[in-house]
């Protein structure tokens, strides 16, 4: 990592968990409360787990008011105005230096999934200009961008079942050479939240996922 740039950003694109407005399709499996309190586990373990990668910078990008104990080692800043394009093109568009923005919805997410990343902008002449990590469900969980543009990620729809393949596209087209950094579950319905506990036993997520299944309140 020693071999990465002075000014390498993180930022967690992220939504306060509000009962009734956020993951609305674990609902109705769940209650709002319970898909809210699930949503603000992965959220925090997500935050945690950011932590353990080394960067200059990182960033709670929020739609909202974040918990104390998540604000903790982030400069929280408002979500910009407009779609998803254009919330995360402002992301870009505000950090100088290399930029990796991720999501709030894989909490299976370990700094272990960076290492290629990190390896390869720690060479001199990186070969890789930008990286994704696409989504089971069509989207991408994360993108990096060594030289931070908006207009990299402005008018690529979002939230379809073809989001990540013309991001993927996007980034072609400028002559990008596009690391993989593997796809993962996004937990959007209640059977991608059990898939995914699989992946991250003996973590909160996991433990109140389980919790849920017994059908109790997650400690």
């Amino acid at each position: 990592m020693s071999g990465l740039p002075g000014e390498f950003t993180i930022a967690v694109i992220a939504k306060e968990c509000i009962p009734g407005k956020v993951k609305t399709r674990l609902t109705p499996t769940l209650t709002s409360q319970e898909a809210a309190g699930l949503a603000q586990i992965s959220l925090s373990q997500t935050l945690r787990n950011v932590r353990k990668v080394p960067a200059s910078r990182r960033l709670l990008v929020m739609d909202g008011v974040p918990l104390a104990g998540d604000s903790a080692g982030f400069c929280v800043v408002p979500q910009g105005v407009g779609g998803l394009d254009d919330r995360l093109g402002a992301i870009c568009d505000g950090v100088d230096g290399p930029l990796l923005i991720l999501g709030m919805d894989t909490p299976q997410f370990t700094p272990e999934l960076l290492a290629p990343l990190l390896a390869d902008w720690g060479m001199k002449q990186p070969a890789c200009q930008s990286w994704l990590g696409l989504a089971d469900d069509g989207g991408y969980w994360a993108i990096a961008l060594h030289r931070p543009d908006g207009r990299l990620i402005r008018g690529v729809p979002m939230s379809t079942s073809h989001t990540g393949r013309d991001q993927l596209s996007r980034l072609h087209s400028v002559g990008h050479v596009v690391g993989d950094l593997g796809c993962l579950i996004d937990v959007d319905t209640f059977p991608a939240a059990l898939r995914v506990a699989q992946e991250c036993i003996g973590t909160p997520f996991a433990e109140a996922v389980q919790a849920l299944v017994e059908g109790r309140e997650p400690a």
